[in-house]
């Protein structure tokens, strides 16, 4: 979620009940030389533990990486070797490691040995359906010290084509002892209970289904605990979720780069409130261009209020 789980909406979701929020992956070598943007996307949220994702391609970088990590207050580091995205895989990282699992473990080993803190890993079922090497790997990263595996239900090649398939989970919660996270298309209650029933893990990973929706980590999460979960929430509510965090994103960013990079977030969520609603495409269109292209953040504050209220409108008449 490079470019999104930023520490803004990481502090967000952990307000509204996420059980523990990861970082964006970093490059392991960026964080090492002190890169700024590397070191803005390691930063803690204060709350909950704070967990700095790592990816990169050399043992060396990865082990300074986490040193420094953990040096900035890191609780937990997790490699990243699930994304499929090109500009990632095309330098020998993130899903294209499964590749080659000797690698792979050269970077595991690296890392366990340089944090002195827990050492996750999150990976996909394999590169695709001719090498599903996902249990080989989170049993060899178990026996190297890796504390919990994350597994993404879809091979890189599917990258988010097609359905996640929970069941292949299962193989790998054969193949090791440690806590289990799956992930991949869990967007509500039912999506997630199905995740843990077909996979037998301990834990669901939410990512792009929270897109727009900041409270639906901490609202899957009491439902999974036997709780009522409350679903979507009013109008104002959400209206309210999304003027603090691009308020939070213009403090955290400054105004030049945080009114860009708030876009798309203003973006999800005017999509998820519309949902709510069933508003039309063309209503949301004409709300969406002249918010998503305002240049004054008094300007998008007073025109999302309005988008809001006119969305509150149309779902009373």
């Amino acid at each position: 979620m490079s470019g999104i789980t930023d520490a803004p909406v990481r502090r967000l979701v952990s307000e509204l009940g996420a059980g523990l929020v990861v970082s964006e992956m970093t490059a392991g070598a960026d964080l090492a030389h002190g890169r700024p943007i590397a070191r803005l996307r390691s930063e803690a949220t204060g709350h909950g533990p704070h967990v700095v994702q790592l990816a990169g391609c050399e043992a060396r970088w990865m082990a300074e990486g986490a040193r420094v990590a953990q040096a900035c207050g890191a609780d937990i580091i997790d490699i990243n070797m699930g994304c499929p995205a090109r500009n990632v895989t095309n330098g020998q990282s993130g899903s294209a490691l499964m590749r080659d699992l000797d690698h792979a473990m050269r970077l595991i080993e690296a890392t366990v040995a340089a944090a002195g803190v827990p050492v996750t890993l999150k990976m996909r079922l394999g590169w695709d359906h001719a090498s599903l090497n996902a249990p080989e790997l989170a049993r060899r990263a178990q026996a190297a010290g890796v504390a919990m595996v994350t597994v993404h239900g879809r091979t890189r090649c599917q990258f988010y084509k097609g359905e996640a398939d929970w069941r292949a989970v299962r193989a790998v919660r054969a193949a090791t002892t440690l806590p289990l996270v799956v992930n991949g298309d869990i967007v509500d209650h039912d999506s997630a209970r199905a995740a843990l029933a077909q996979s037998g893990a301990d834990a669901v990973m939410i990512g792009r289904g929270a897109q727009g929706r900041p409270w639906l980590l901490g609202d899957i999460a009491q439902a999974l605990r036997g709780g009522a979960a409350p679903g979507a929430p009013a109008l104002d509510v959400q209206l309210g979720h999304m003027l603090r965090l691009y308020d939070d994103i213009l403090a955290h960013y400054g105004i030049a780069i945080g009114l860009r990079h708030a876009r798309k977030h203003l973006g999800w969520a005017l999509e998820a409130a519309a949902e709510t609603v069933a508003a039309p495409r063309p209503f949301l269109k004409d709300w969406r261009h002249r918010i998503l292209t305002a240049e004054d953040p008094k300007d998008v504050r007073r025109w999302l209020a309005e988008a809001y209220d006119d969305m509150a409108w149309r779902a009373a008449a």
